[in-house]
């Protein structure tokens, strides 16, 4: 009798651990990963419109939580003639590169069958307003702060910014991250609508040397791009 129920036991204790890992394993077989907070970040990013153009200032750290991770991410890229700047996590940036190029590829495949559409910095900053509200409502964004940069469908500079859940502004200069806070009042200061680029520049590297002064997650090496008008 008590051998007849031991075997019941180890019997009913097998059955129930053969149900729990089949449980687990359609658990995590089955589960949707979302992205609940930014891990490798870059920090600020700065743009200026000037006489003629637009311009855009970025250092190349992204870090890691405290740690200087990696020193040449580069946060400024120019996709399909449009200037594109992140702040924020750094892999999503990478995806939203992936996910321009992927339609400009799209748009350069179906140009046979009609006249080549390329995007302006406009329709680009509409876009992404849309992909970041849609991934936000989804509860799962893209955890960046986009300045977009370049000309209009009338080839008028353009400067605008898009965040996590799909706010968006058009400014003459604009910052993000800790440049809001610090950049902005000397921009305000010293900005005016006749500033040629080599006055933009300059008011640009000021802006970045104060930003690696104050801001501990920024660093001394910098990247500048530009449209101009003969860009």
């Amino acid at each position: 009798m008590r051998l007849s129920l031991l075997l019941f036991l180890t019997t009913v204790t097998t059955l129930l651990t053969m149900i729990s890992s089949s449980s687990i394993a359609r658990t995590s077989a089955g589960h949707r990963e979302h992205t609940r907070r930014p891990i490798v970040t870059g920090t600020s990013v700065l743009g200026l419109k000037y006489k003629g153009g637009v311009m855009l200032a970025a250092d190349t750290l992204a870090s890691y939580g405290s740690m200087a991770k990696y020193k040449n991410a580069r946060r400024l890229v120019e996709v399909d003639k449009v200037l594109l700047g992140a702040g924020g996590e750094y892999s999503d940036f990478q995806a939203i590169q992936d996910l321009l190029k992927a339609n400009a590829l799209e748009e350069e495949c179906m140009s046979g069958l009609h006249d080549r559409h390329r995007s302006n910095a406009r329709e680009t900053w509409n876009y992404l307003r849309a992909v970041m509200y849609n991934r936000r409502n989804k509860m799962n964004p893209l955890w960046n702060d986009l300045v977009v940069a370049g000309r209009d469908a009338e080839g008028k500079t353009f400067l605008g910014w898009v965040d996590k859940i799909g706010t968006t502004f058009e400014e003459d200069m604009i910052a993000t991250g800790f440049g809001s806070y610090l950049a902005i009042p000397l921009l305000r200061e010293r900005y005016r609508d006749d500033l040629d680029e080599g006055e933009a520049r300059a008011l640009l590297e000021d802006c970045m040397r104060i930003l690696f002064y104050r801001d501990c997650r920024a660093l001394n090496r910098i990247q500048i791009a530009k449209v101009s008008e003969d860009t």
